[in-house]
């Protein structure tokens, strides 16, 4: 019974069924490792199960298309010329996605020659690493926009560089006959620290008068007004 357990571990030349089934077997238990990484250290505003789901399946035809190759040279040469001629063209806005993509491949190429222990060992350095460094939030860029009657620029100007301490910085001033707009790049941590007193940076530029809006945009498509 030993010697069968090793012969499975092992890393024949000749692939077995039980060989195969366990290759699958293992890439489908770290695929879920992966499935449940994503999901604890997920911060975005939008969680998508369905990319999640695709990584514990990607993770499973990454061991399959190892397992078909095996040691064969030939075989290898043929499947990346084949797959090459594939084109992926899906946007990955969080570039933590991408990591994640290669954790699956890289999983499925363990299991799929046999390496379980480098897979096994690499998968939980790597979900520690996720989940510790999934807390850590960017200081987002967050786009202030104003717009209101042109006699009052000065004053929203003025109002602007209060709330924030002189930090905001000015990008765009669009002007017509009768209104302006401003466009200035903040960080969340300003927002925050402006905000402390409990008035927001709507309610100040509101109680100057003569204003049409004011919204504030973030760069990970968030919005708020």
């Amino acid at each position: 019974m030993r010697e069968k357990i090793y012969s499975l571990f092992s890393n024949p030349s000749e692939m077995t069924w039980e060989q195969i089934l366990l290759n699958l077997c293992m890439a489908a238990l770290l695929g879920g490792l992966i499935y449940l990484s994503y999901a604890i250290s997920h911060r975005g505003t939008i969680y998508s199960k369905k990319f999640n789901a695709s990584l514990v399946a990607l993770t499973v035809l990454t061991g399959t298309v190892m397992t078909v190759i095996g040691n064969n040279i030939a075989l290898s040469l043929g499947m990346v010329g084949a797959l090459s001629i594939v084109r992926f063209r899906t946007a990955i806005k969080d570039s933590r996605d991408t990591v994640y993509i290669f954790w699956t491949i890289i999983a499925g190429i363990c299991c799929g020659v046999g390496d379980y222990v480098v897979a096994s060992i690499g998968s939980g350095v790597t979900f520690l690493i996720l989940l510790i460094l999934g807390c850590i939030k960017n200081d987002n860029r967050m786009l202030l926009i104003i717009r209101g009657e042109r006699s009052r620029q000065d004053a929203i100007q003025a109002g602007v560089f209060k709330f924030f301490d002189h930090k905001a910085i000015l990008r765009v001033r669009n002007t017509s006959e009768t209104n302006v707009e401003f466009i200035y790049e903040i960080t969340q941590k300003m927002l925050n620290n402006a905000e402390k007193s409990g008035r927001t940076i709507c309610d100040e530029i509101y109680a100057l008068g003569g204003i049409e809006y004011v919204n504030v945009v973030m760069q990970n498509d968030e919005v708020s007004n």
